[in-house]
């Protein structure tokens, strides 16, 4: 009738400013497609869709009768199969069940003047809204986000919510991508988490999953078989189908779902999982595709987009015009390994490449990935590529995240791994150093709950599921006795989810390293070397095994020196390394240390005398050039040198 209908998406049901909602579907498999509708005023309308001309199965038409308390349901084919929308923006009952009309133009949102997270300068939390609190829900996450605000940190990193089958899990099995799991609330209960966010000045990206789809819930082959692809291999299922036949409105489903986040949540960016799964042929890659309609979606707001990626391949974050994908940030995985390696004394599985040395924390610093193409013996392949010209604050250093805590025997979290001296040293160079830090919820106050892995399947999946873990944790020597299988987590479990759930109590009875987090963020937030993101002057070098030094030059002479030291106690008698010299007319002063006593160190003597250097062990020290001439040496009998 050439009515016109206002769309956001091109997909998925949406109301109309006049009343009433138009549905529009992607099912060339179907030879029909009617919407079903179940309304608050009786039984059920059944409208027949109508077959659109300029793209072949897209089918659409509008409904009267529905509005935003309707849920309903596709009818596809003569088979008369009821199956929910694949762009459905809320699944009430879960995926199996019907789809609700949501109108995300009635939220109130409070957050005209956010003008969006600034690339370098920020410190990551990442947070699975599940487990972050007793009740696991966005209301009772919203409620505690002035406590991560203290804490310092300024952008959160959202682990998977798109819809999922089952009462918990982590996320990474979503099946409705453009419908916030009801397991944590409505949609409207997320929109309420990141206005309060950005209220407190906290950005939000969330983590997506663009590389596979989970096994339950999952209808997207009804509608069309071009969903999926043979073409690839993927570690976790079908591959998506981005540049075979038919793959246009495959590739629209998932940009535009890129796009969705942040216009209708107003999210400051994604995180991409598993890029290295997101295979795409196509002469501009779907990636490239996703960054830009992020940034069109966001107009005048900065956002962050972060790439995770095995093979550590720099592209990703190099700009579009350099052959690059234009990404802002990439997760350090070499900068993890080396740290677990010290941290725990063990190189097991895919930690053999690593040794925790200085050196290696050093080359972290200066060049972020460890592997820029040299062999890995773990892989039996060469691994990485350059990093020249990335800005450090492209790469995202971490001693926890979601994979790593779960990856060992009973999702033991790093203080219960190492020393107390070790893990303080460790979280300050981590927090001080260059690249962008992120902390994994819990981490900051020693959390006592562990991570496990937990997914709720139906029993045929989860005795998959149980021997699919068995076998991942079995490249570890360590793990395969028989006292520690005895120990592993049946991901199944519902107390298995319940025991990862934080207790946000322990900020207070675990003052002592919490109030380590939060002074060391304070100070790379504050400190007018430490935080500048675009210096590049810095240097470090290697004092011994386990200790080295970095500096950060100051045009006026107001340098920063971060000592570390991972081992014993270190005399430094002789001192052939200028990085350690003081500016002329200057001398070091520690302004900060994690053997502090109000961390739960032992104190800290003055590291340089004139006796030379004297490095306390299991220790990191930020000295400052301070005005000054070091202690005159005594007085002694004047040696001859030999001038012939």
């Amino acid at each position: 009738d050439g009515q016109q209908f206002f769309r956001r998406l091109p997909v998925g049901a949406e109301v109309q400013a006049g009343g009433g909602v138009h549905f529009r579907v992607w099912a060339p498999k179907a030879n029909f497609v009617s919407v079903v509708l179940e309304t608050s005023r009786g039984k059920p309308v059944e409208l027949r869709l109508t077959r659109e001309g300029q793209v072949p199965g897209m089918y659409s038409g509008f409904s009267p009768d529905a509005d935003v308390t309707s849920t309903y349901r596709y009818r596809l084919g003569e088979d008369g199969s009821l199956r929910p929308d694949p762009a459905s923006r809320f699944q009430p009952d879960g995926p199996h069940g019907p789809s609700q009309v949501i109108d995300a133009g009635q939220f109130q949102w409070t957050d005209q003047d956010w003008a969006g997270p600034v690339t370098g300068t920020q410190i990551i939390y990442e947070m699975h809204i599940g487990t972050f609190t007793e009740a696991g829900r966005w209301d009772a996450a919203t409620d505690q986000l002035p406590l991560v605000a203290e804490l310092g940190v300024t952008l959160l990193e959202v682990m998977p919510i798109a819809e999922f089958a089952g009462e918990f899990g982590w996320g990474y099995d979503g099946v409705d991508l453009y419908a916030p799991t009801r397991l944590y609330g409505n949609p409207d209960s997320m929109r309420r988490f990141v206005d309060r966010a950005h209220a407190l000045g906290l950005g939000v990206i969330l983590d997506v999953v663009y590389n596979h789809l989970g096994p339950d819930g999952n209808y997207l082959a009804c509608y069309s078989d071009s969903y999926f692809t043979n073409e690839y291999e993927n570690d976790w299922g079908e591959s998506l189908n981005f540049d075979g036949p038919d793959s246009g409105p495959v590739r629209e489903f998932f940009i535009s779902n890129a796009g969705y986040w942040i216009d209708e949540f107003h999210l400051d960016g994604l995180r991409l999982d598993a890029t290295q799964s997101i295979s795409d042929a196509s002469p501009r890659h779907i990636i490239v595709e996703i960054g830009d309609i992020v940034r069109e979606k966001a107009q005048a707001r900065r956002t962050i987009i972060v790439a995770e990626n095995e093979p550590q391949d720099s592209k990703l974050v190099r700009p579009v015009a350099q052959g690059g994908y234009g990404l802002d940030m990439l997760w350090n995985d070499d900068f993890h390994h080396s740290s677990i390696a010290l941290l725990t004394g063990h190189n097991e599985a895919y930690y053999t490449d690593y040794r925790g040395t200085a050196q290696e924390f050093v080359a972290a610093a200066k060049r972020g990935f460890l592997y820029q193409g040299q062999w890995y013996k773990w892989q039996e392949n060469i691994r990485g590529t350059s990093t020249r010209g990335v800005p450090p604050a492209a790469f995202i250093n971490f001693l926890q995240n979601h994979d790593q805590v779960a990856n060992s025997a009973r999702g033991w979290r790093c203080d219960k791994l190492t020393s107390p001296g070790r893990l303080r040293a460790m979280t300050a160079l981590m927090l001080l150093m260059p690249g962008t830090p992120m902390l994994f919820q819990g981490q900051e106050f020693a959390a006592s709950t562990p991570f496990l892995y937990f997914a709720d399947h139906v029993p045929e999946q989860l005795e998959s599921v149980r021997n699919g873990r068995c076998e991942f944790l079995a490249q570890f020597p360590s793990m395969c006795v028989p006292e520690v299988i005895a120990q592993f987590a049946d991901p199944g479990d519902p107390q298995t989810f319940d025991k990862c759930k934080l207790k946000l109590d322990e900020v207070q009875s675990h003052s002592e390293i919490y109030a380590l987090h939060r002074d060391l963020i304070r100070l790379r937030r504050g400190d007018p070397i430490i935080s500048d993101p675009t210096r590049t002057d810095y240097d470090g070098a290697v004092l011994g095994p386990e200790a080295f030094v970095l500096r950060y030059f100051s045009d006026d002479g107001n340098d920063r020196l971060l000592v570390v030291n991972l081992g014993c106690d270190l005399a430094l008698e002789i001192v052939p390394e200028p990085l350690l010299a003081a500016p002329r007319h200057t001398m070091w002063q520690v302004i900060w240390s994690s053997e502090d006593v109000c961390y739960g160190g032992l104190g800290t003597v003055p590291p340089v005398s004139t006796a030379g250097w004297r490095l306390p062990g299991q220790a990191t020290l930020l000295l400052a050039a301070q005005p000054g001439e070091p202690p005159a040496p005594p007085k002694r009998k004047k040696k001859k040198v030999n001038n012939d």
